[in-house]
């Protein structure tokens, strides 16, 4: 009998606390995921289009990323800043950008190679760097 109560007081306590176990690893990491989702032709550039998430929790005001473009050889094409403006949280957003004088057959990758301008709260925030996730749905490689 002496036995039976901390038994049970042991399993009480484990049901309690494996929930909320489940719970906390089922919660996405804080995160701002950008897919590079298409490139298209326009006859004077290539559009590069960029689907935008953010999940830090935070609303971003401003976000511009300083992305490097490389050829099919691996020699930098284009440095330049994309401006993905308002990033708000939890809601997508399409961002798209044309890399002048070049086809999209061209592009070998595409490197964000950090943020430039990150505006949260007001302030200056380093979430997008530090929270950023990348990923490309084409054959184009994106890398950050």
């Amino acid at each position: 009998m002496s036995f039976r109560l901390p038994i049970i007081f042991l399993v009480l306590v484990s049901a309690m606390t494996f929930p909320r176990l489940v719970q906390a690893q089922e919660l996405p990491s804080p995160e701002i995921h950008l897919e590079l989702n298409t490139v298209q032709d326009t006859g004077t550039a290539c559009r590069l289009t960029f689907v935008a998430h953010n999940r830090i929790g935070e609303e971003i005001e401003k976000a511009v990323f300083e992305t490097v473009i490389f050829d099919t050889s691996g020699s930098v094409m284009l440095l330049s800043l994309f401006d993905f403006r308002d990033l708000p949280t939890g809601t997508p957003r399409v961002r798209q950008f044309d890399v002048p004088g070049t086809t999209c057959d061209a592009l070998g990758k595409v490197l964000i190679n950090g943020a430039n301008t990150c505006s949260v709260g007001g302030a200056e925030s380093d979430a997008c760097g530090s929270s950023l996730n990348v990923e490309s749905r084409i054959d184009v490689e994106l890398l950050g």
